[in-house]
């Protein structure tokens, strides 16, 4: 008899969670949606070089993400906060104070990333990460990318409805809050294009 009672029930809850998925994007989306213009990324090649081998740490993260694999985001956050320690931000031609900003950044990833280690669940691991993109598409935008296009993407149900981010290399949703339970819930939210 129970079942009978909670089986309509469940079906209703993931059916509006599905719809939510769908339909609660931010308003920014319509605005993603529009060309965007290529921007400058005028800092040394070295630098750049050093930025890839980042972002190529911070996918694999993500994937490890999607798939649920704590010991695989572990490992992939210990080589990404190595990359992202040994980033040369010294190379950065700009103002002091920017520097500075740019330097606390990479401070603060690093720091957040020490604290996605310290995490045992996935849960724990996807709340830093969550933390760690944001900060990371803040560096990228200060410092460009050159000959690359992020996209940031946007999952309105991750943590309790509160909804978060994440960059991916491709516009395809590869949900890294959620994996397998909803891989493709999400939009693109901005892209950055830089030459």
């Amino acid at each position: 008899m129970k079942i009978r009672i909670f089986l309509p029930i469940g079906a209703l809850i993931l059916s509006a969670g599905l719809y939510s998925c769908q339909n609660n994007t931010p308003a920014a989306t319509e605005t993603a949606a529009a060309a965007p213009q290529a921007l400058q990324a005028p800092y040394t090649q070295q630098y750049y070089d050093s930025l890839g081998r980042v972002m190529d740490a911070y996918h694999q993260l993500s994937a490890a993400l999607v798939k649920s694999d704590t010991g695989a985001a572990s490992s992939a956050a210990i080589l990404l906060k190595q990359h992202v320690d040994s980033l040369p931000v010294q190379l950065l031609q700009m103002d002091s104070a920017r520097l500075a900003g740019i330097a606390g950044i990479t401070g603060s990833i690093s720091a957040e990333l020490a604290g996605l280690l310290g995490e045992k669940d996935i849960e724990g691991k996807r709340g830093e990460y969550q933390m760690v993109s944001d900060m990371l598409y803040d560096l990228i935008k200060a410092t460009g990318y050159k000959g690359h296009t992020v996209y940031r993407q946007y999952c309105p149900m991750a943590f309790d409805d509160k909804g978060a981010y994440w960059l991916s290399e491709t516009r395809n949703i590869v949900n890294p809050y959620f994996g397998d339970k909803m891989l493709e819930c999400g939009s693109t939210n901005d892209s950055l294009i830089y030459k």
